[in-house]
């Protein structure tokens, strides 16, 4: 599993998913955040017939693509409705909900995801599984507001109908403290092992006090691009 490998994939879907989905006639796309899109908004800028278009950001790091690209950059407040969202995810199974957060963006990704007449999830082979939780083991990323972390800590551990095997506090890696989100919020990550069913989990971890967002994305998608270690790039549709 080589670097140049997983980076490639990452490009291979991308490119192949703004081909496909982003046309010139659309008026509003949202950028998604992470890896993967750093490549989506490369082949977009590659483009020039998709200039014209607003592009709505789902964090600090989309926001700064998309204005550092030359891009129109749009919010949810001004286009309620979007054409078509594409972003990345941290793990895909095969009846397309994902898991994403991984870099805790969670709930400006849903909300433009949401908003999107389509959404197309981009990730490279390694994203791919058949049950959510055995790719991804870093735990399902929750965002709390600050004054609840430790409550609902406690309620995912002891209230849910699913056990988790690890419940923590993210963490700053070039900070003291915790990982602080664009929100102003902090991020959970819940590892539940295999996810048997993530629309009930879903639920039962937004009723929770406190909880801001919760980055598994059920029903959502429409297809997922995977660049495959080969050079190809495959697609799971719903």
């Amino acid at each position: 599993m080589s670097t140049n490998a997983i980076e490639n994939g990452k490009k291979l879907a991308a490119y192949k998913a703004v081909d496909d989905y982003i046309r010139p006639t659309h008026k509003v796309v949202g950028i998604g955040s992470g890896s993967t899109v750093v490549y989506a908004v490369e082949r977009i800028l590659q483009r020039p017939e998709l200039k014209d278009i607003v592009y709505v950001p789902t964090s600090f790091q989309s926001k700064s693509l998309i204005i550092e690209g030359g891009l129109t950059l749009g919010s949810p407040e001004q286009f309620p409705e979007i054409d078509v969202t594409i972003d990345g995810a941290d793990e895909v199974d095969e009846q397309l909900n994902a898991i994403k957060g991984g870099g805790a963006c969670q709930f400006q990704e849903k909300v433009v995801a949401e908003a999107a007449k389509k959404f197309v999830i981009i990730a490279d082979y390694r994203k791919k599984s058949k049950q959510l939780g055995t790719q991804w083991t870093k735990g399902v990323p929750v965002e709390v507001v600050p004054m609840a972390y430790k409550s609902v800590m406690h309620a995912i551990e002891h209230k849910l109908s699913w056990k988790p095997e690890k419940v923590s506090l993210r963490m700053a890696v070039n900070k003291a403290g915790p990982v602080v989100t664009d929100n102003g919020n902090f991020c959970v990550d819940a590892h539940f092992g295999a996810i048997q069913d993530p629309a009930a989990l879903l639920k039962e971890l937004k009723l929770l006090t406190g909880v801001y967002e919760v980055g598994l994305f059920c029903n959502m998608a429409e297809i997922a691009y995977f660049g495959e270690e080969d050079g190809s790039v495959s697609t799971l549709n719903k």
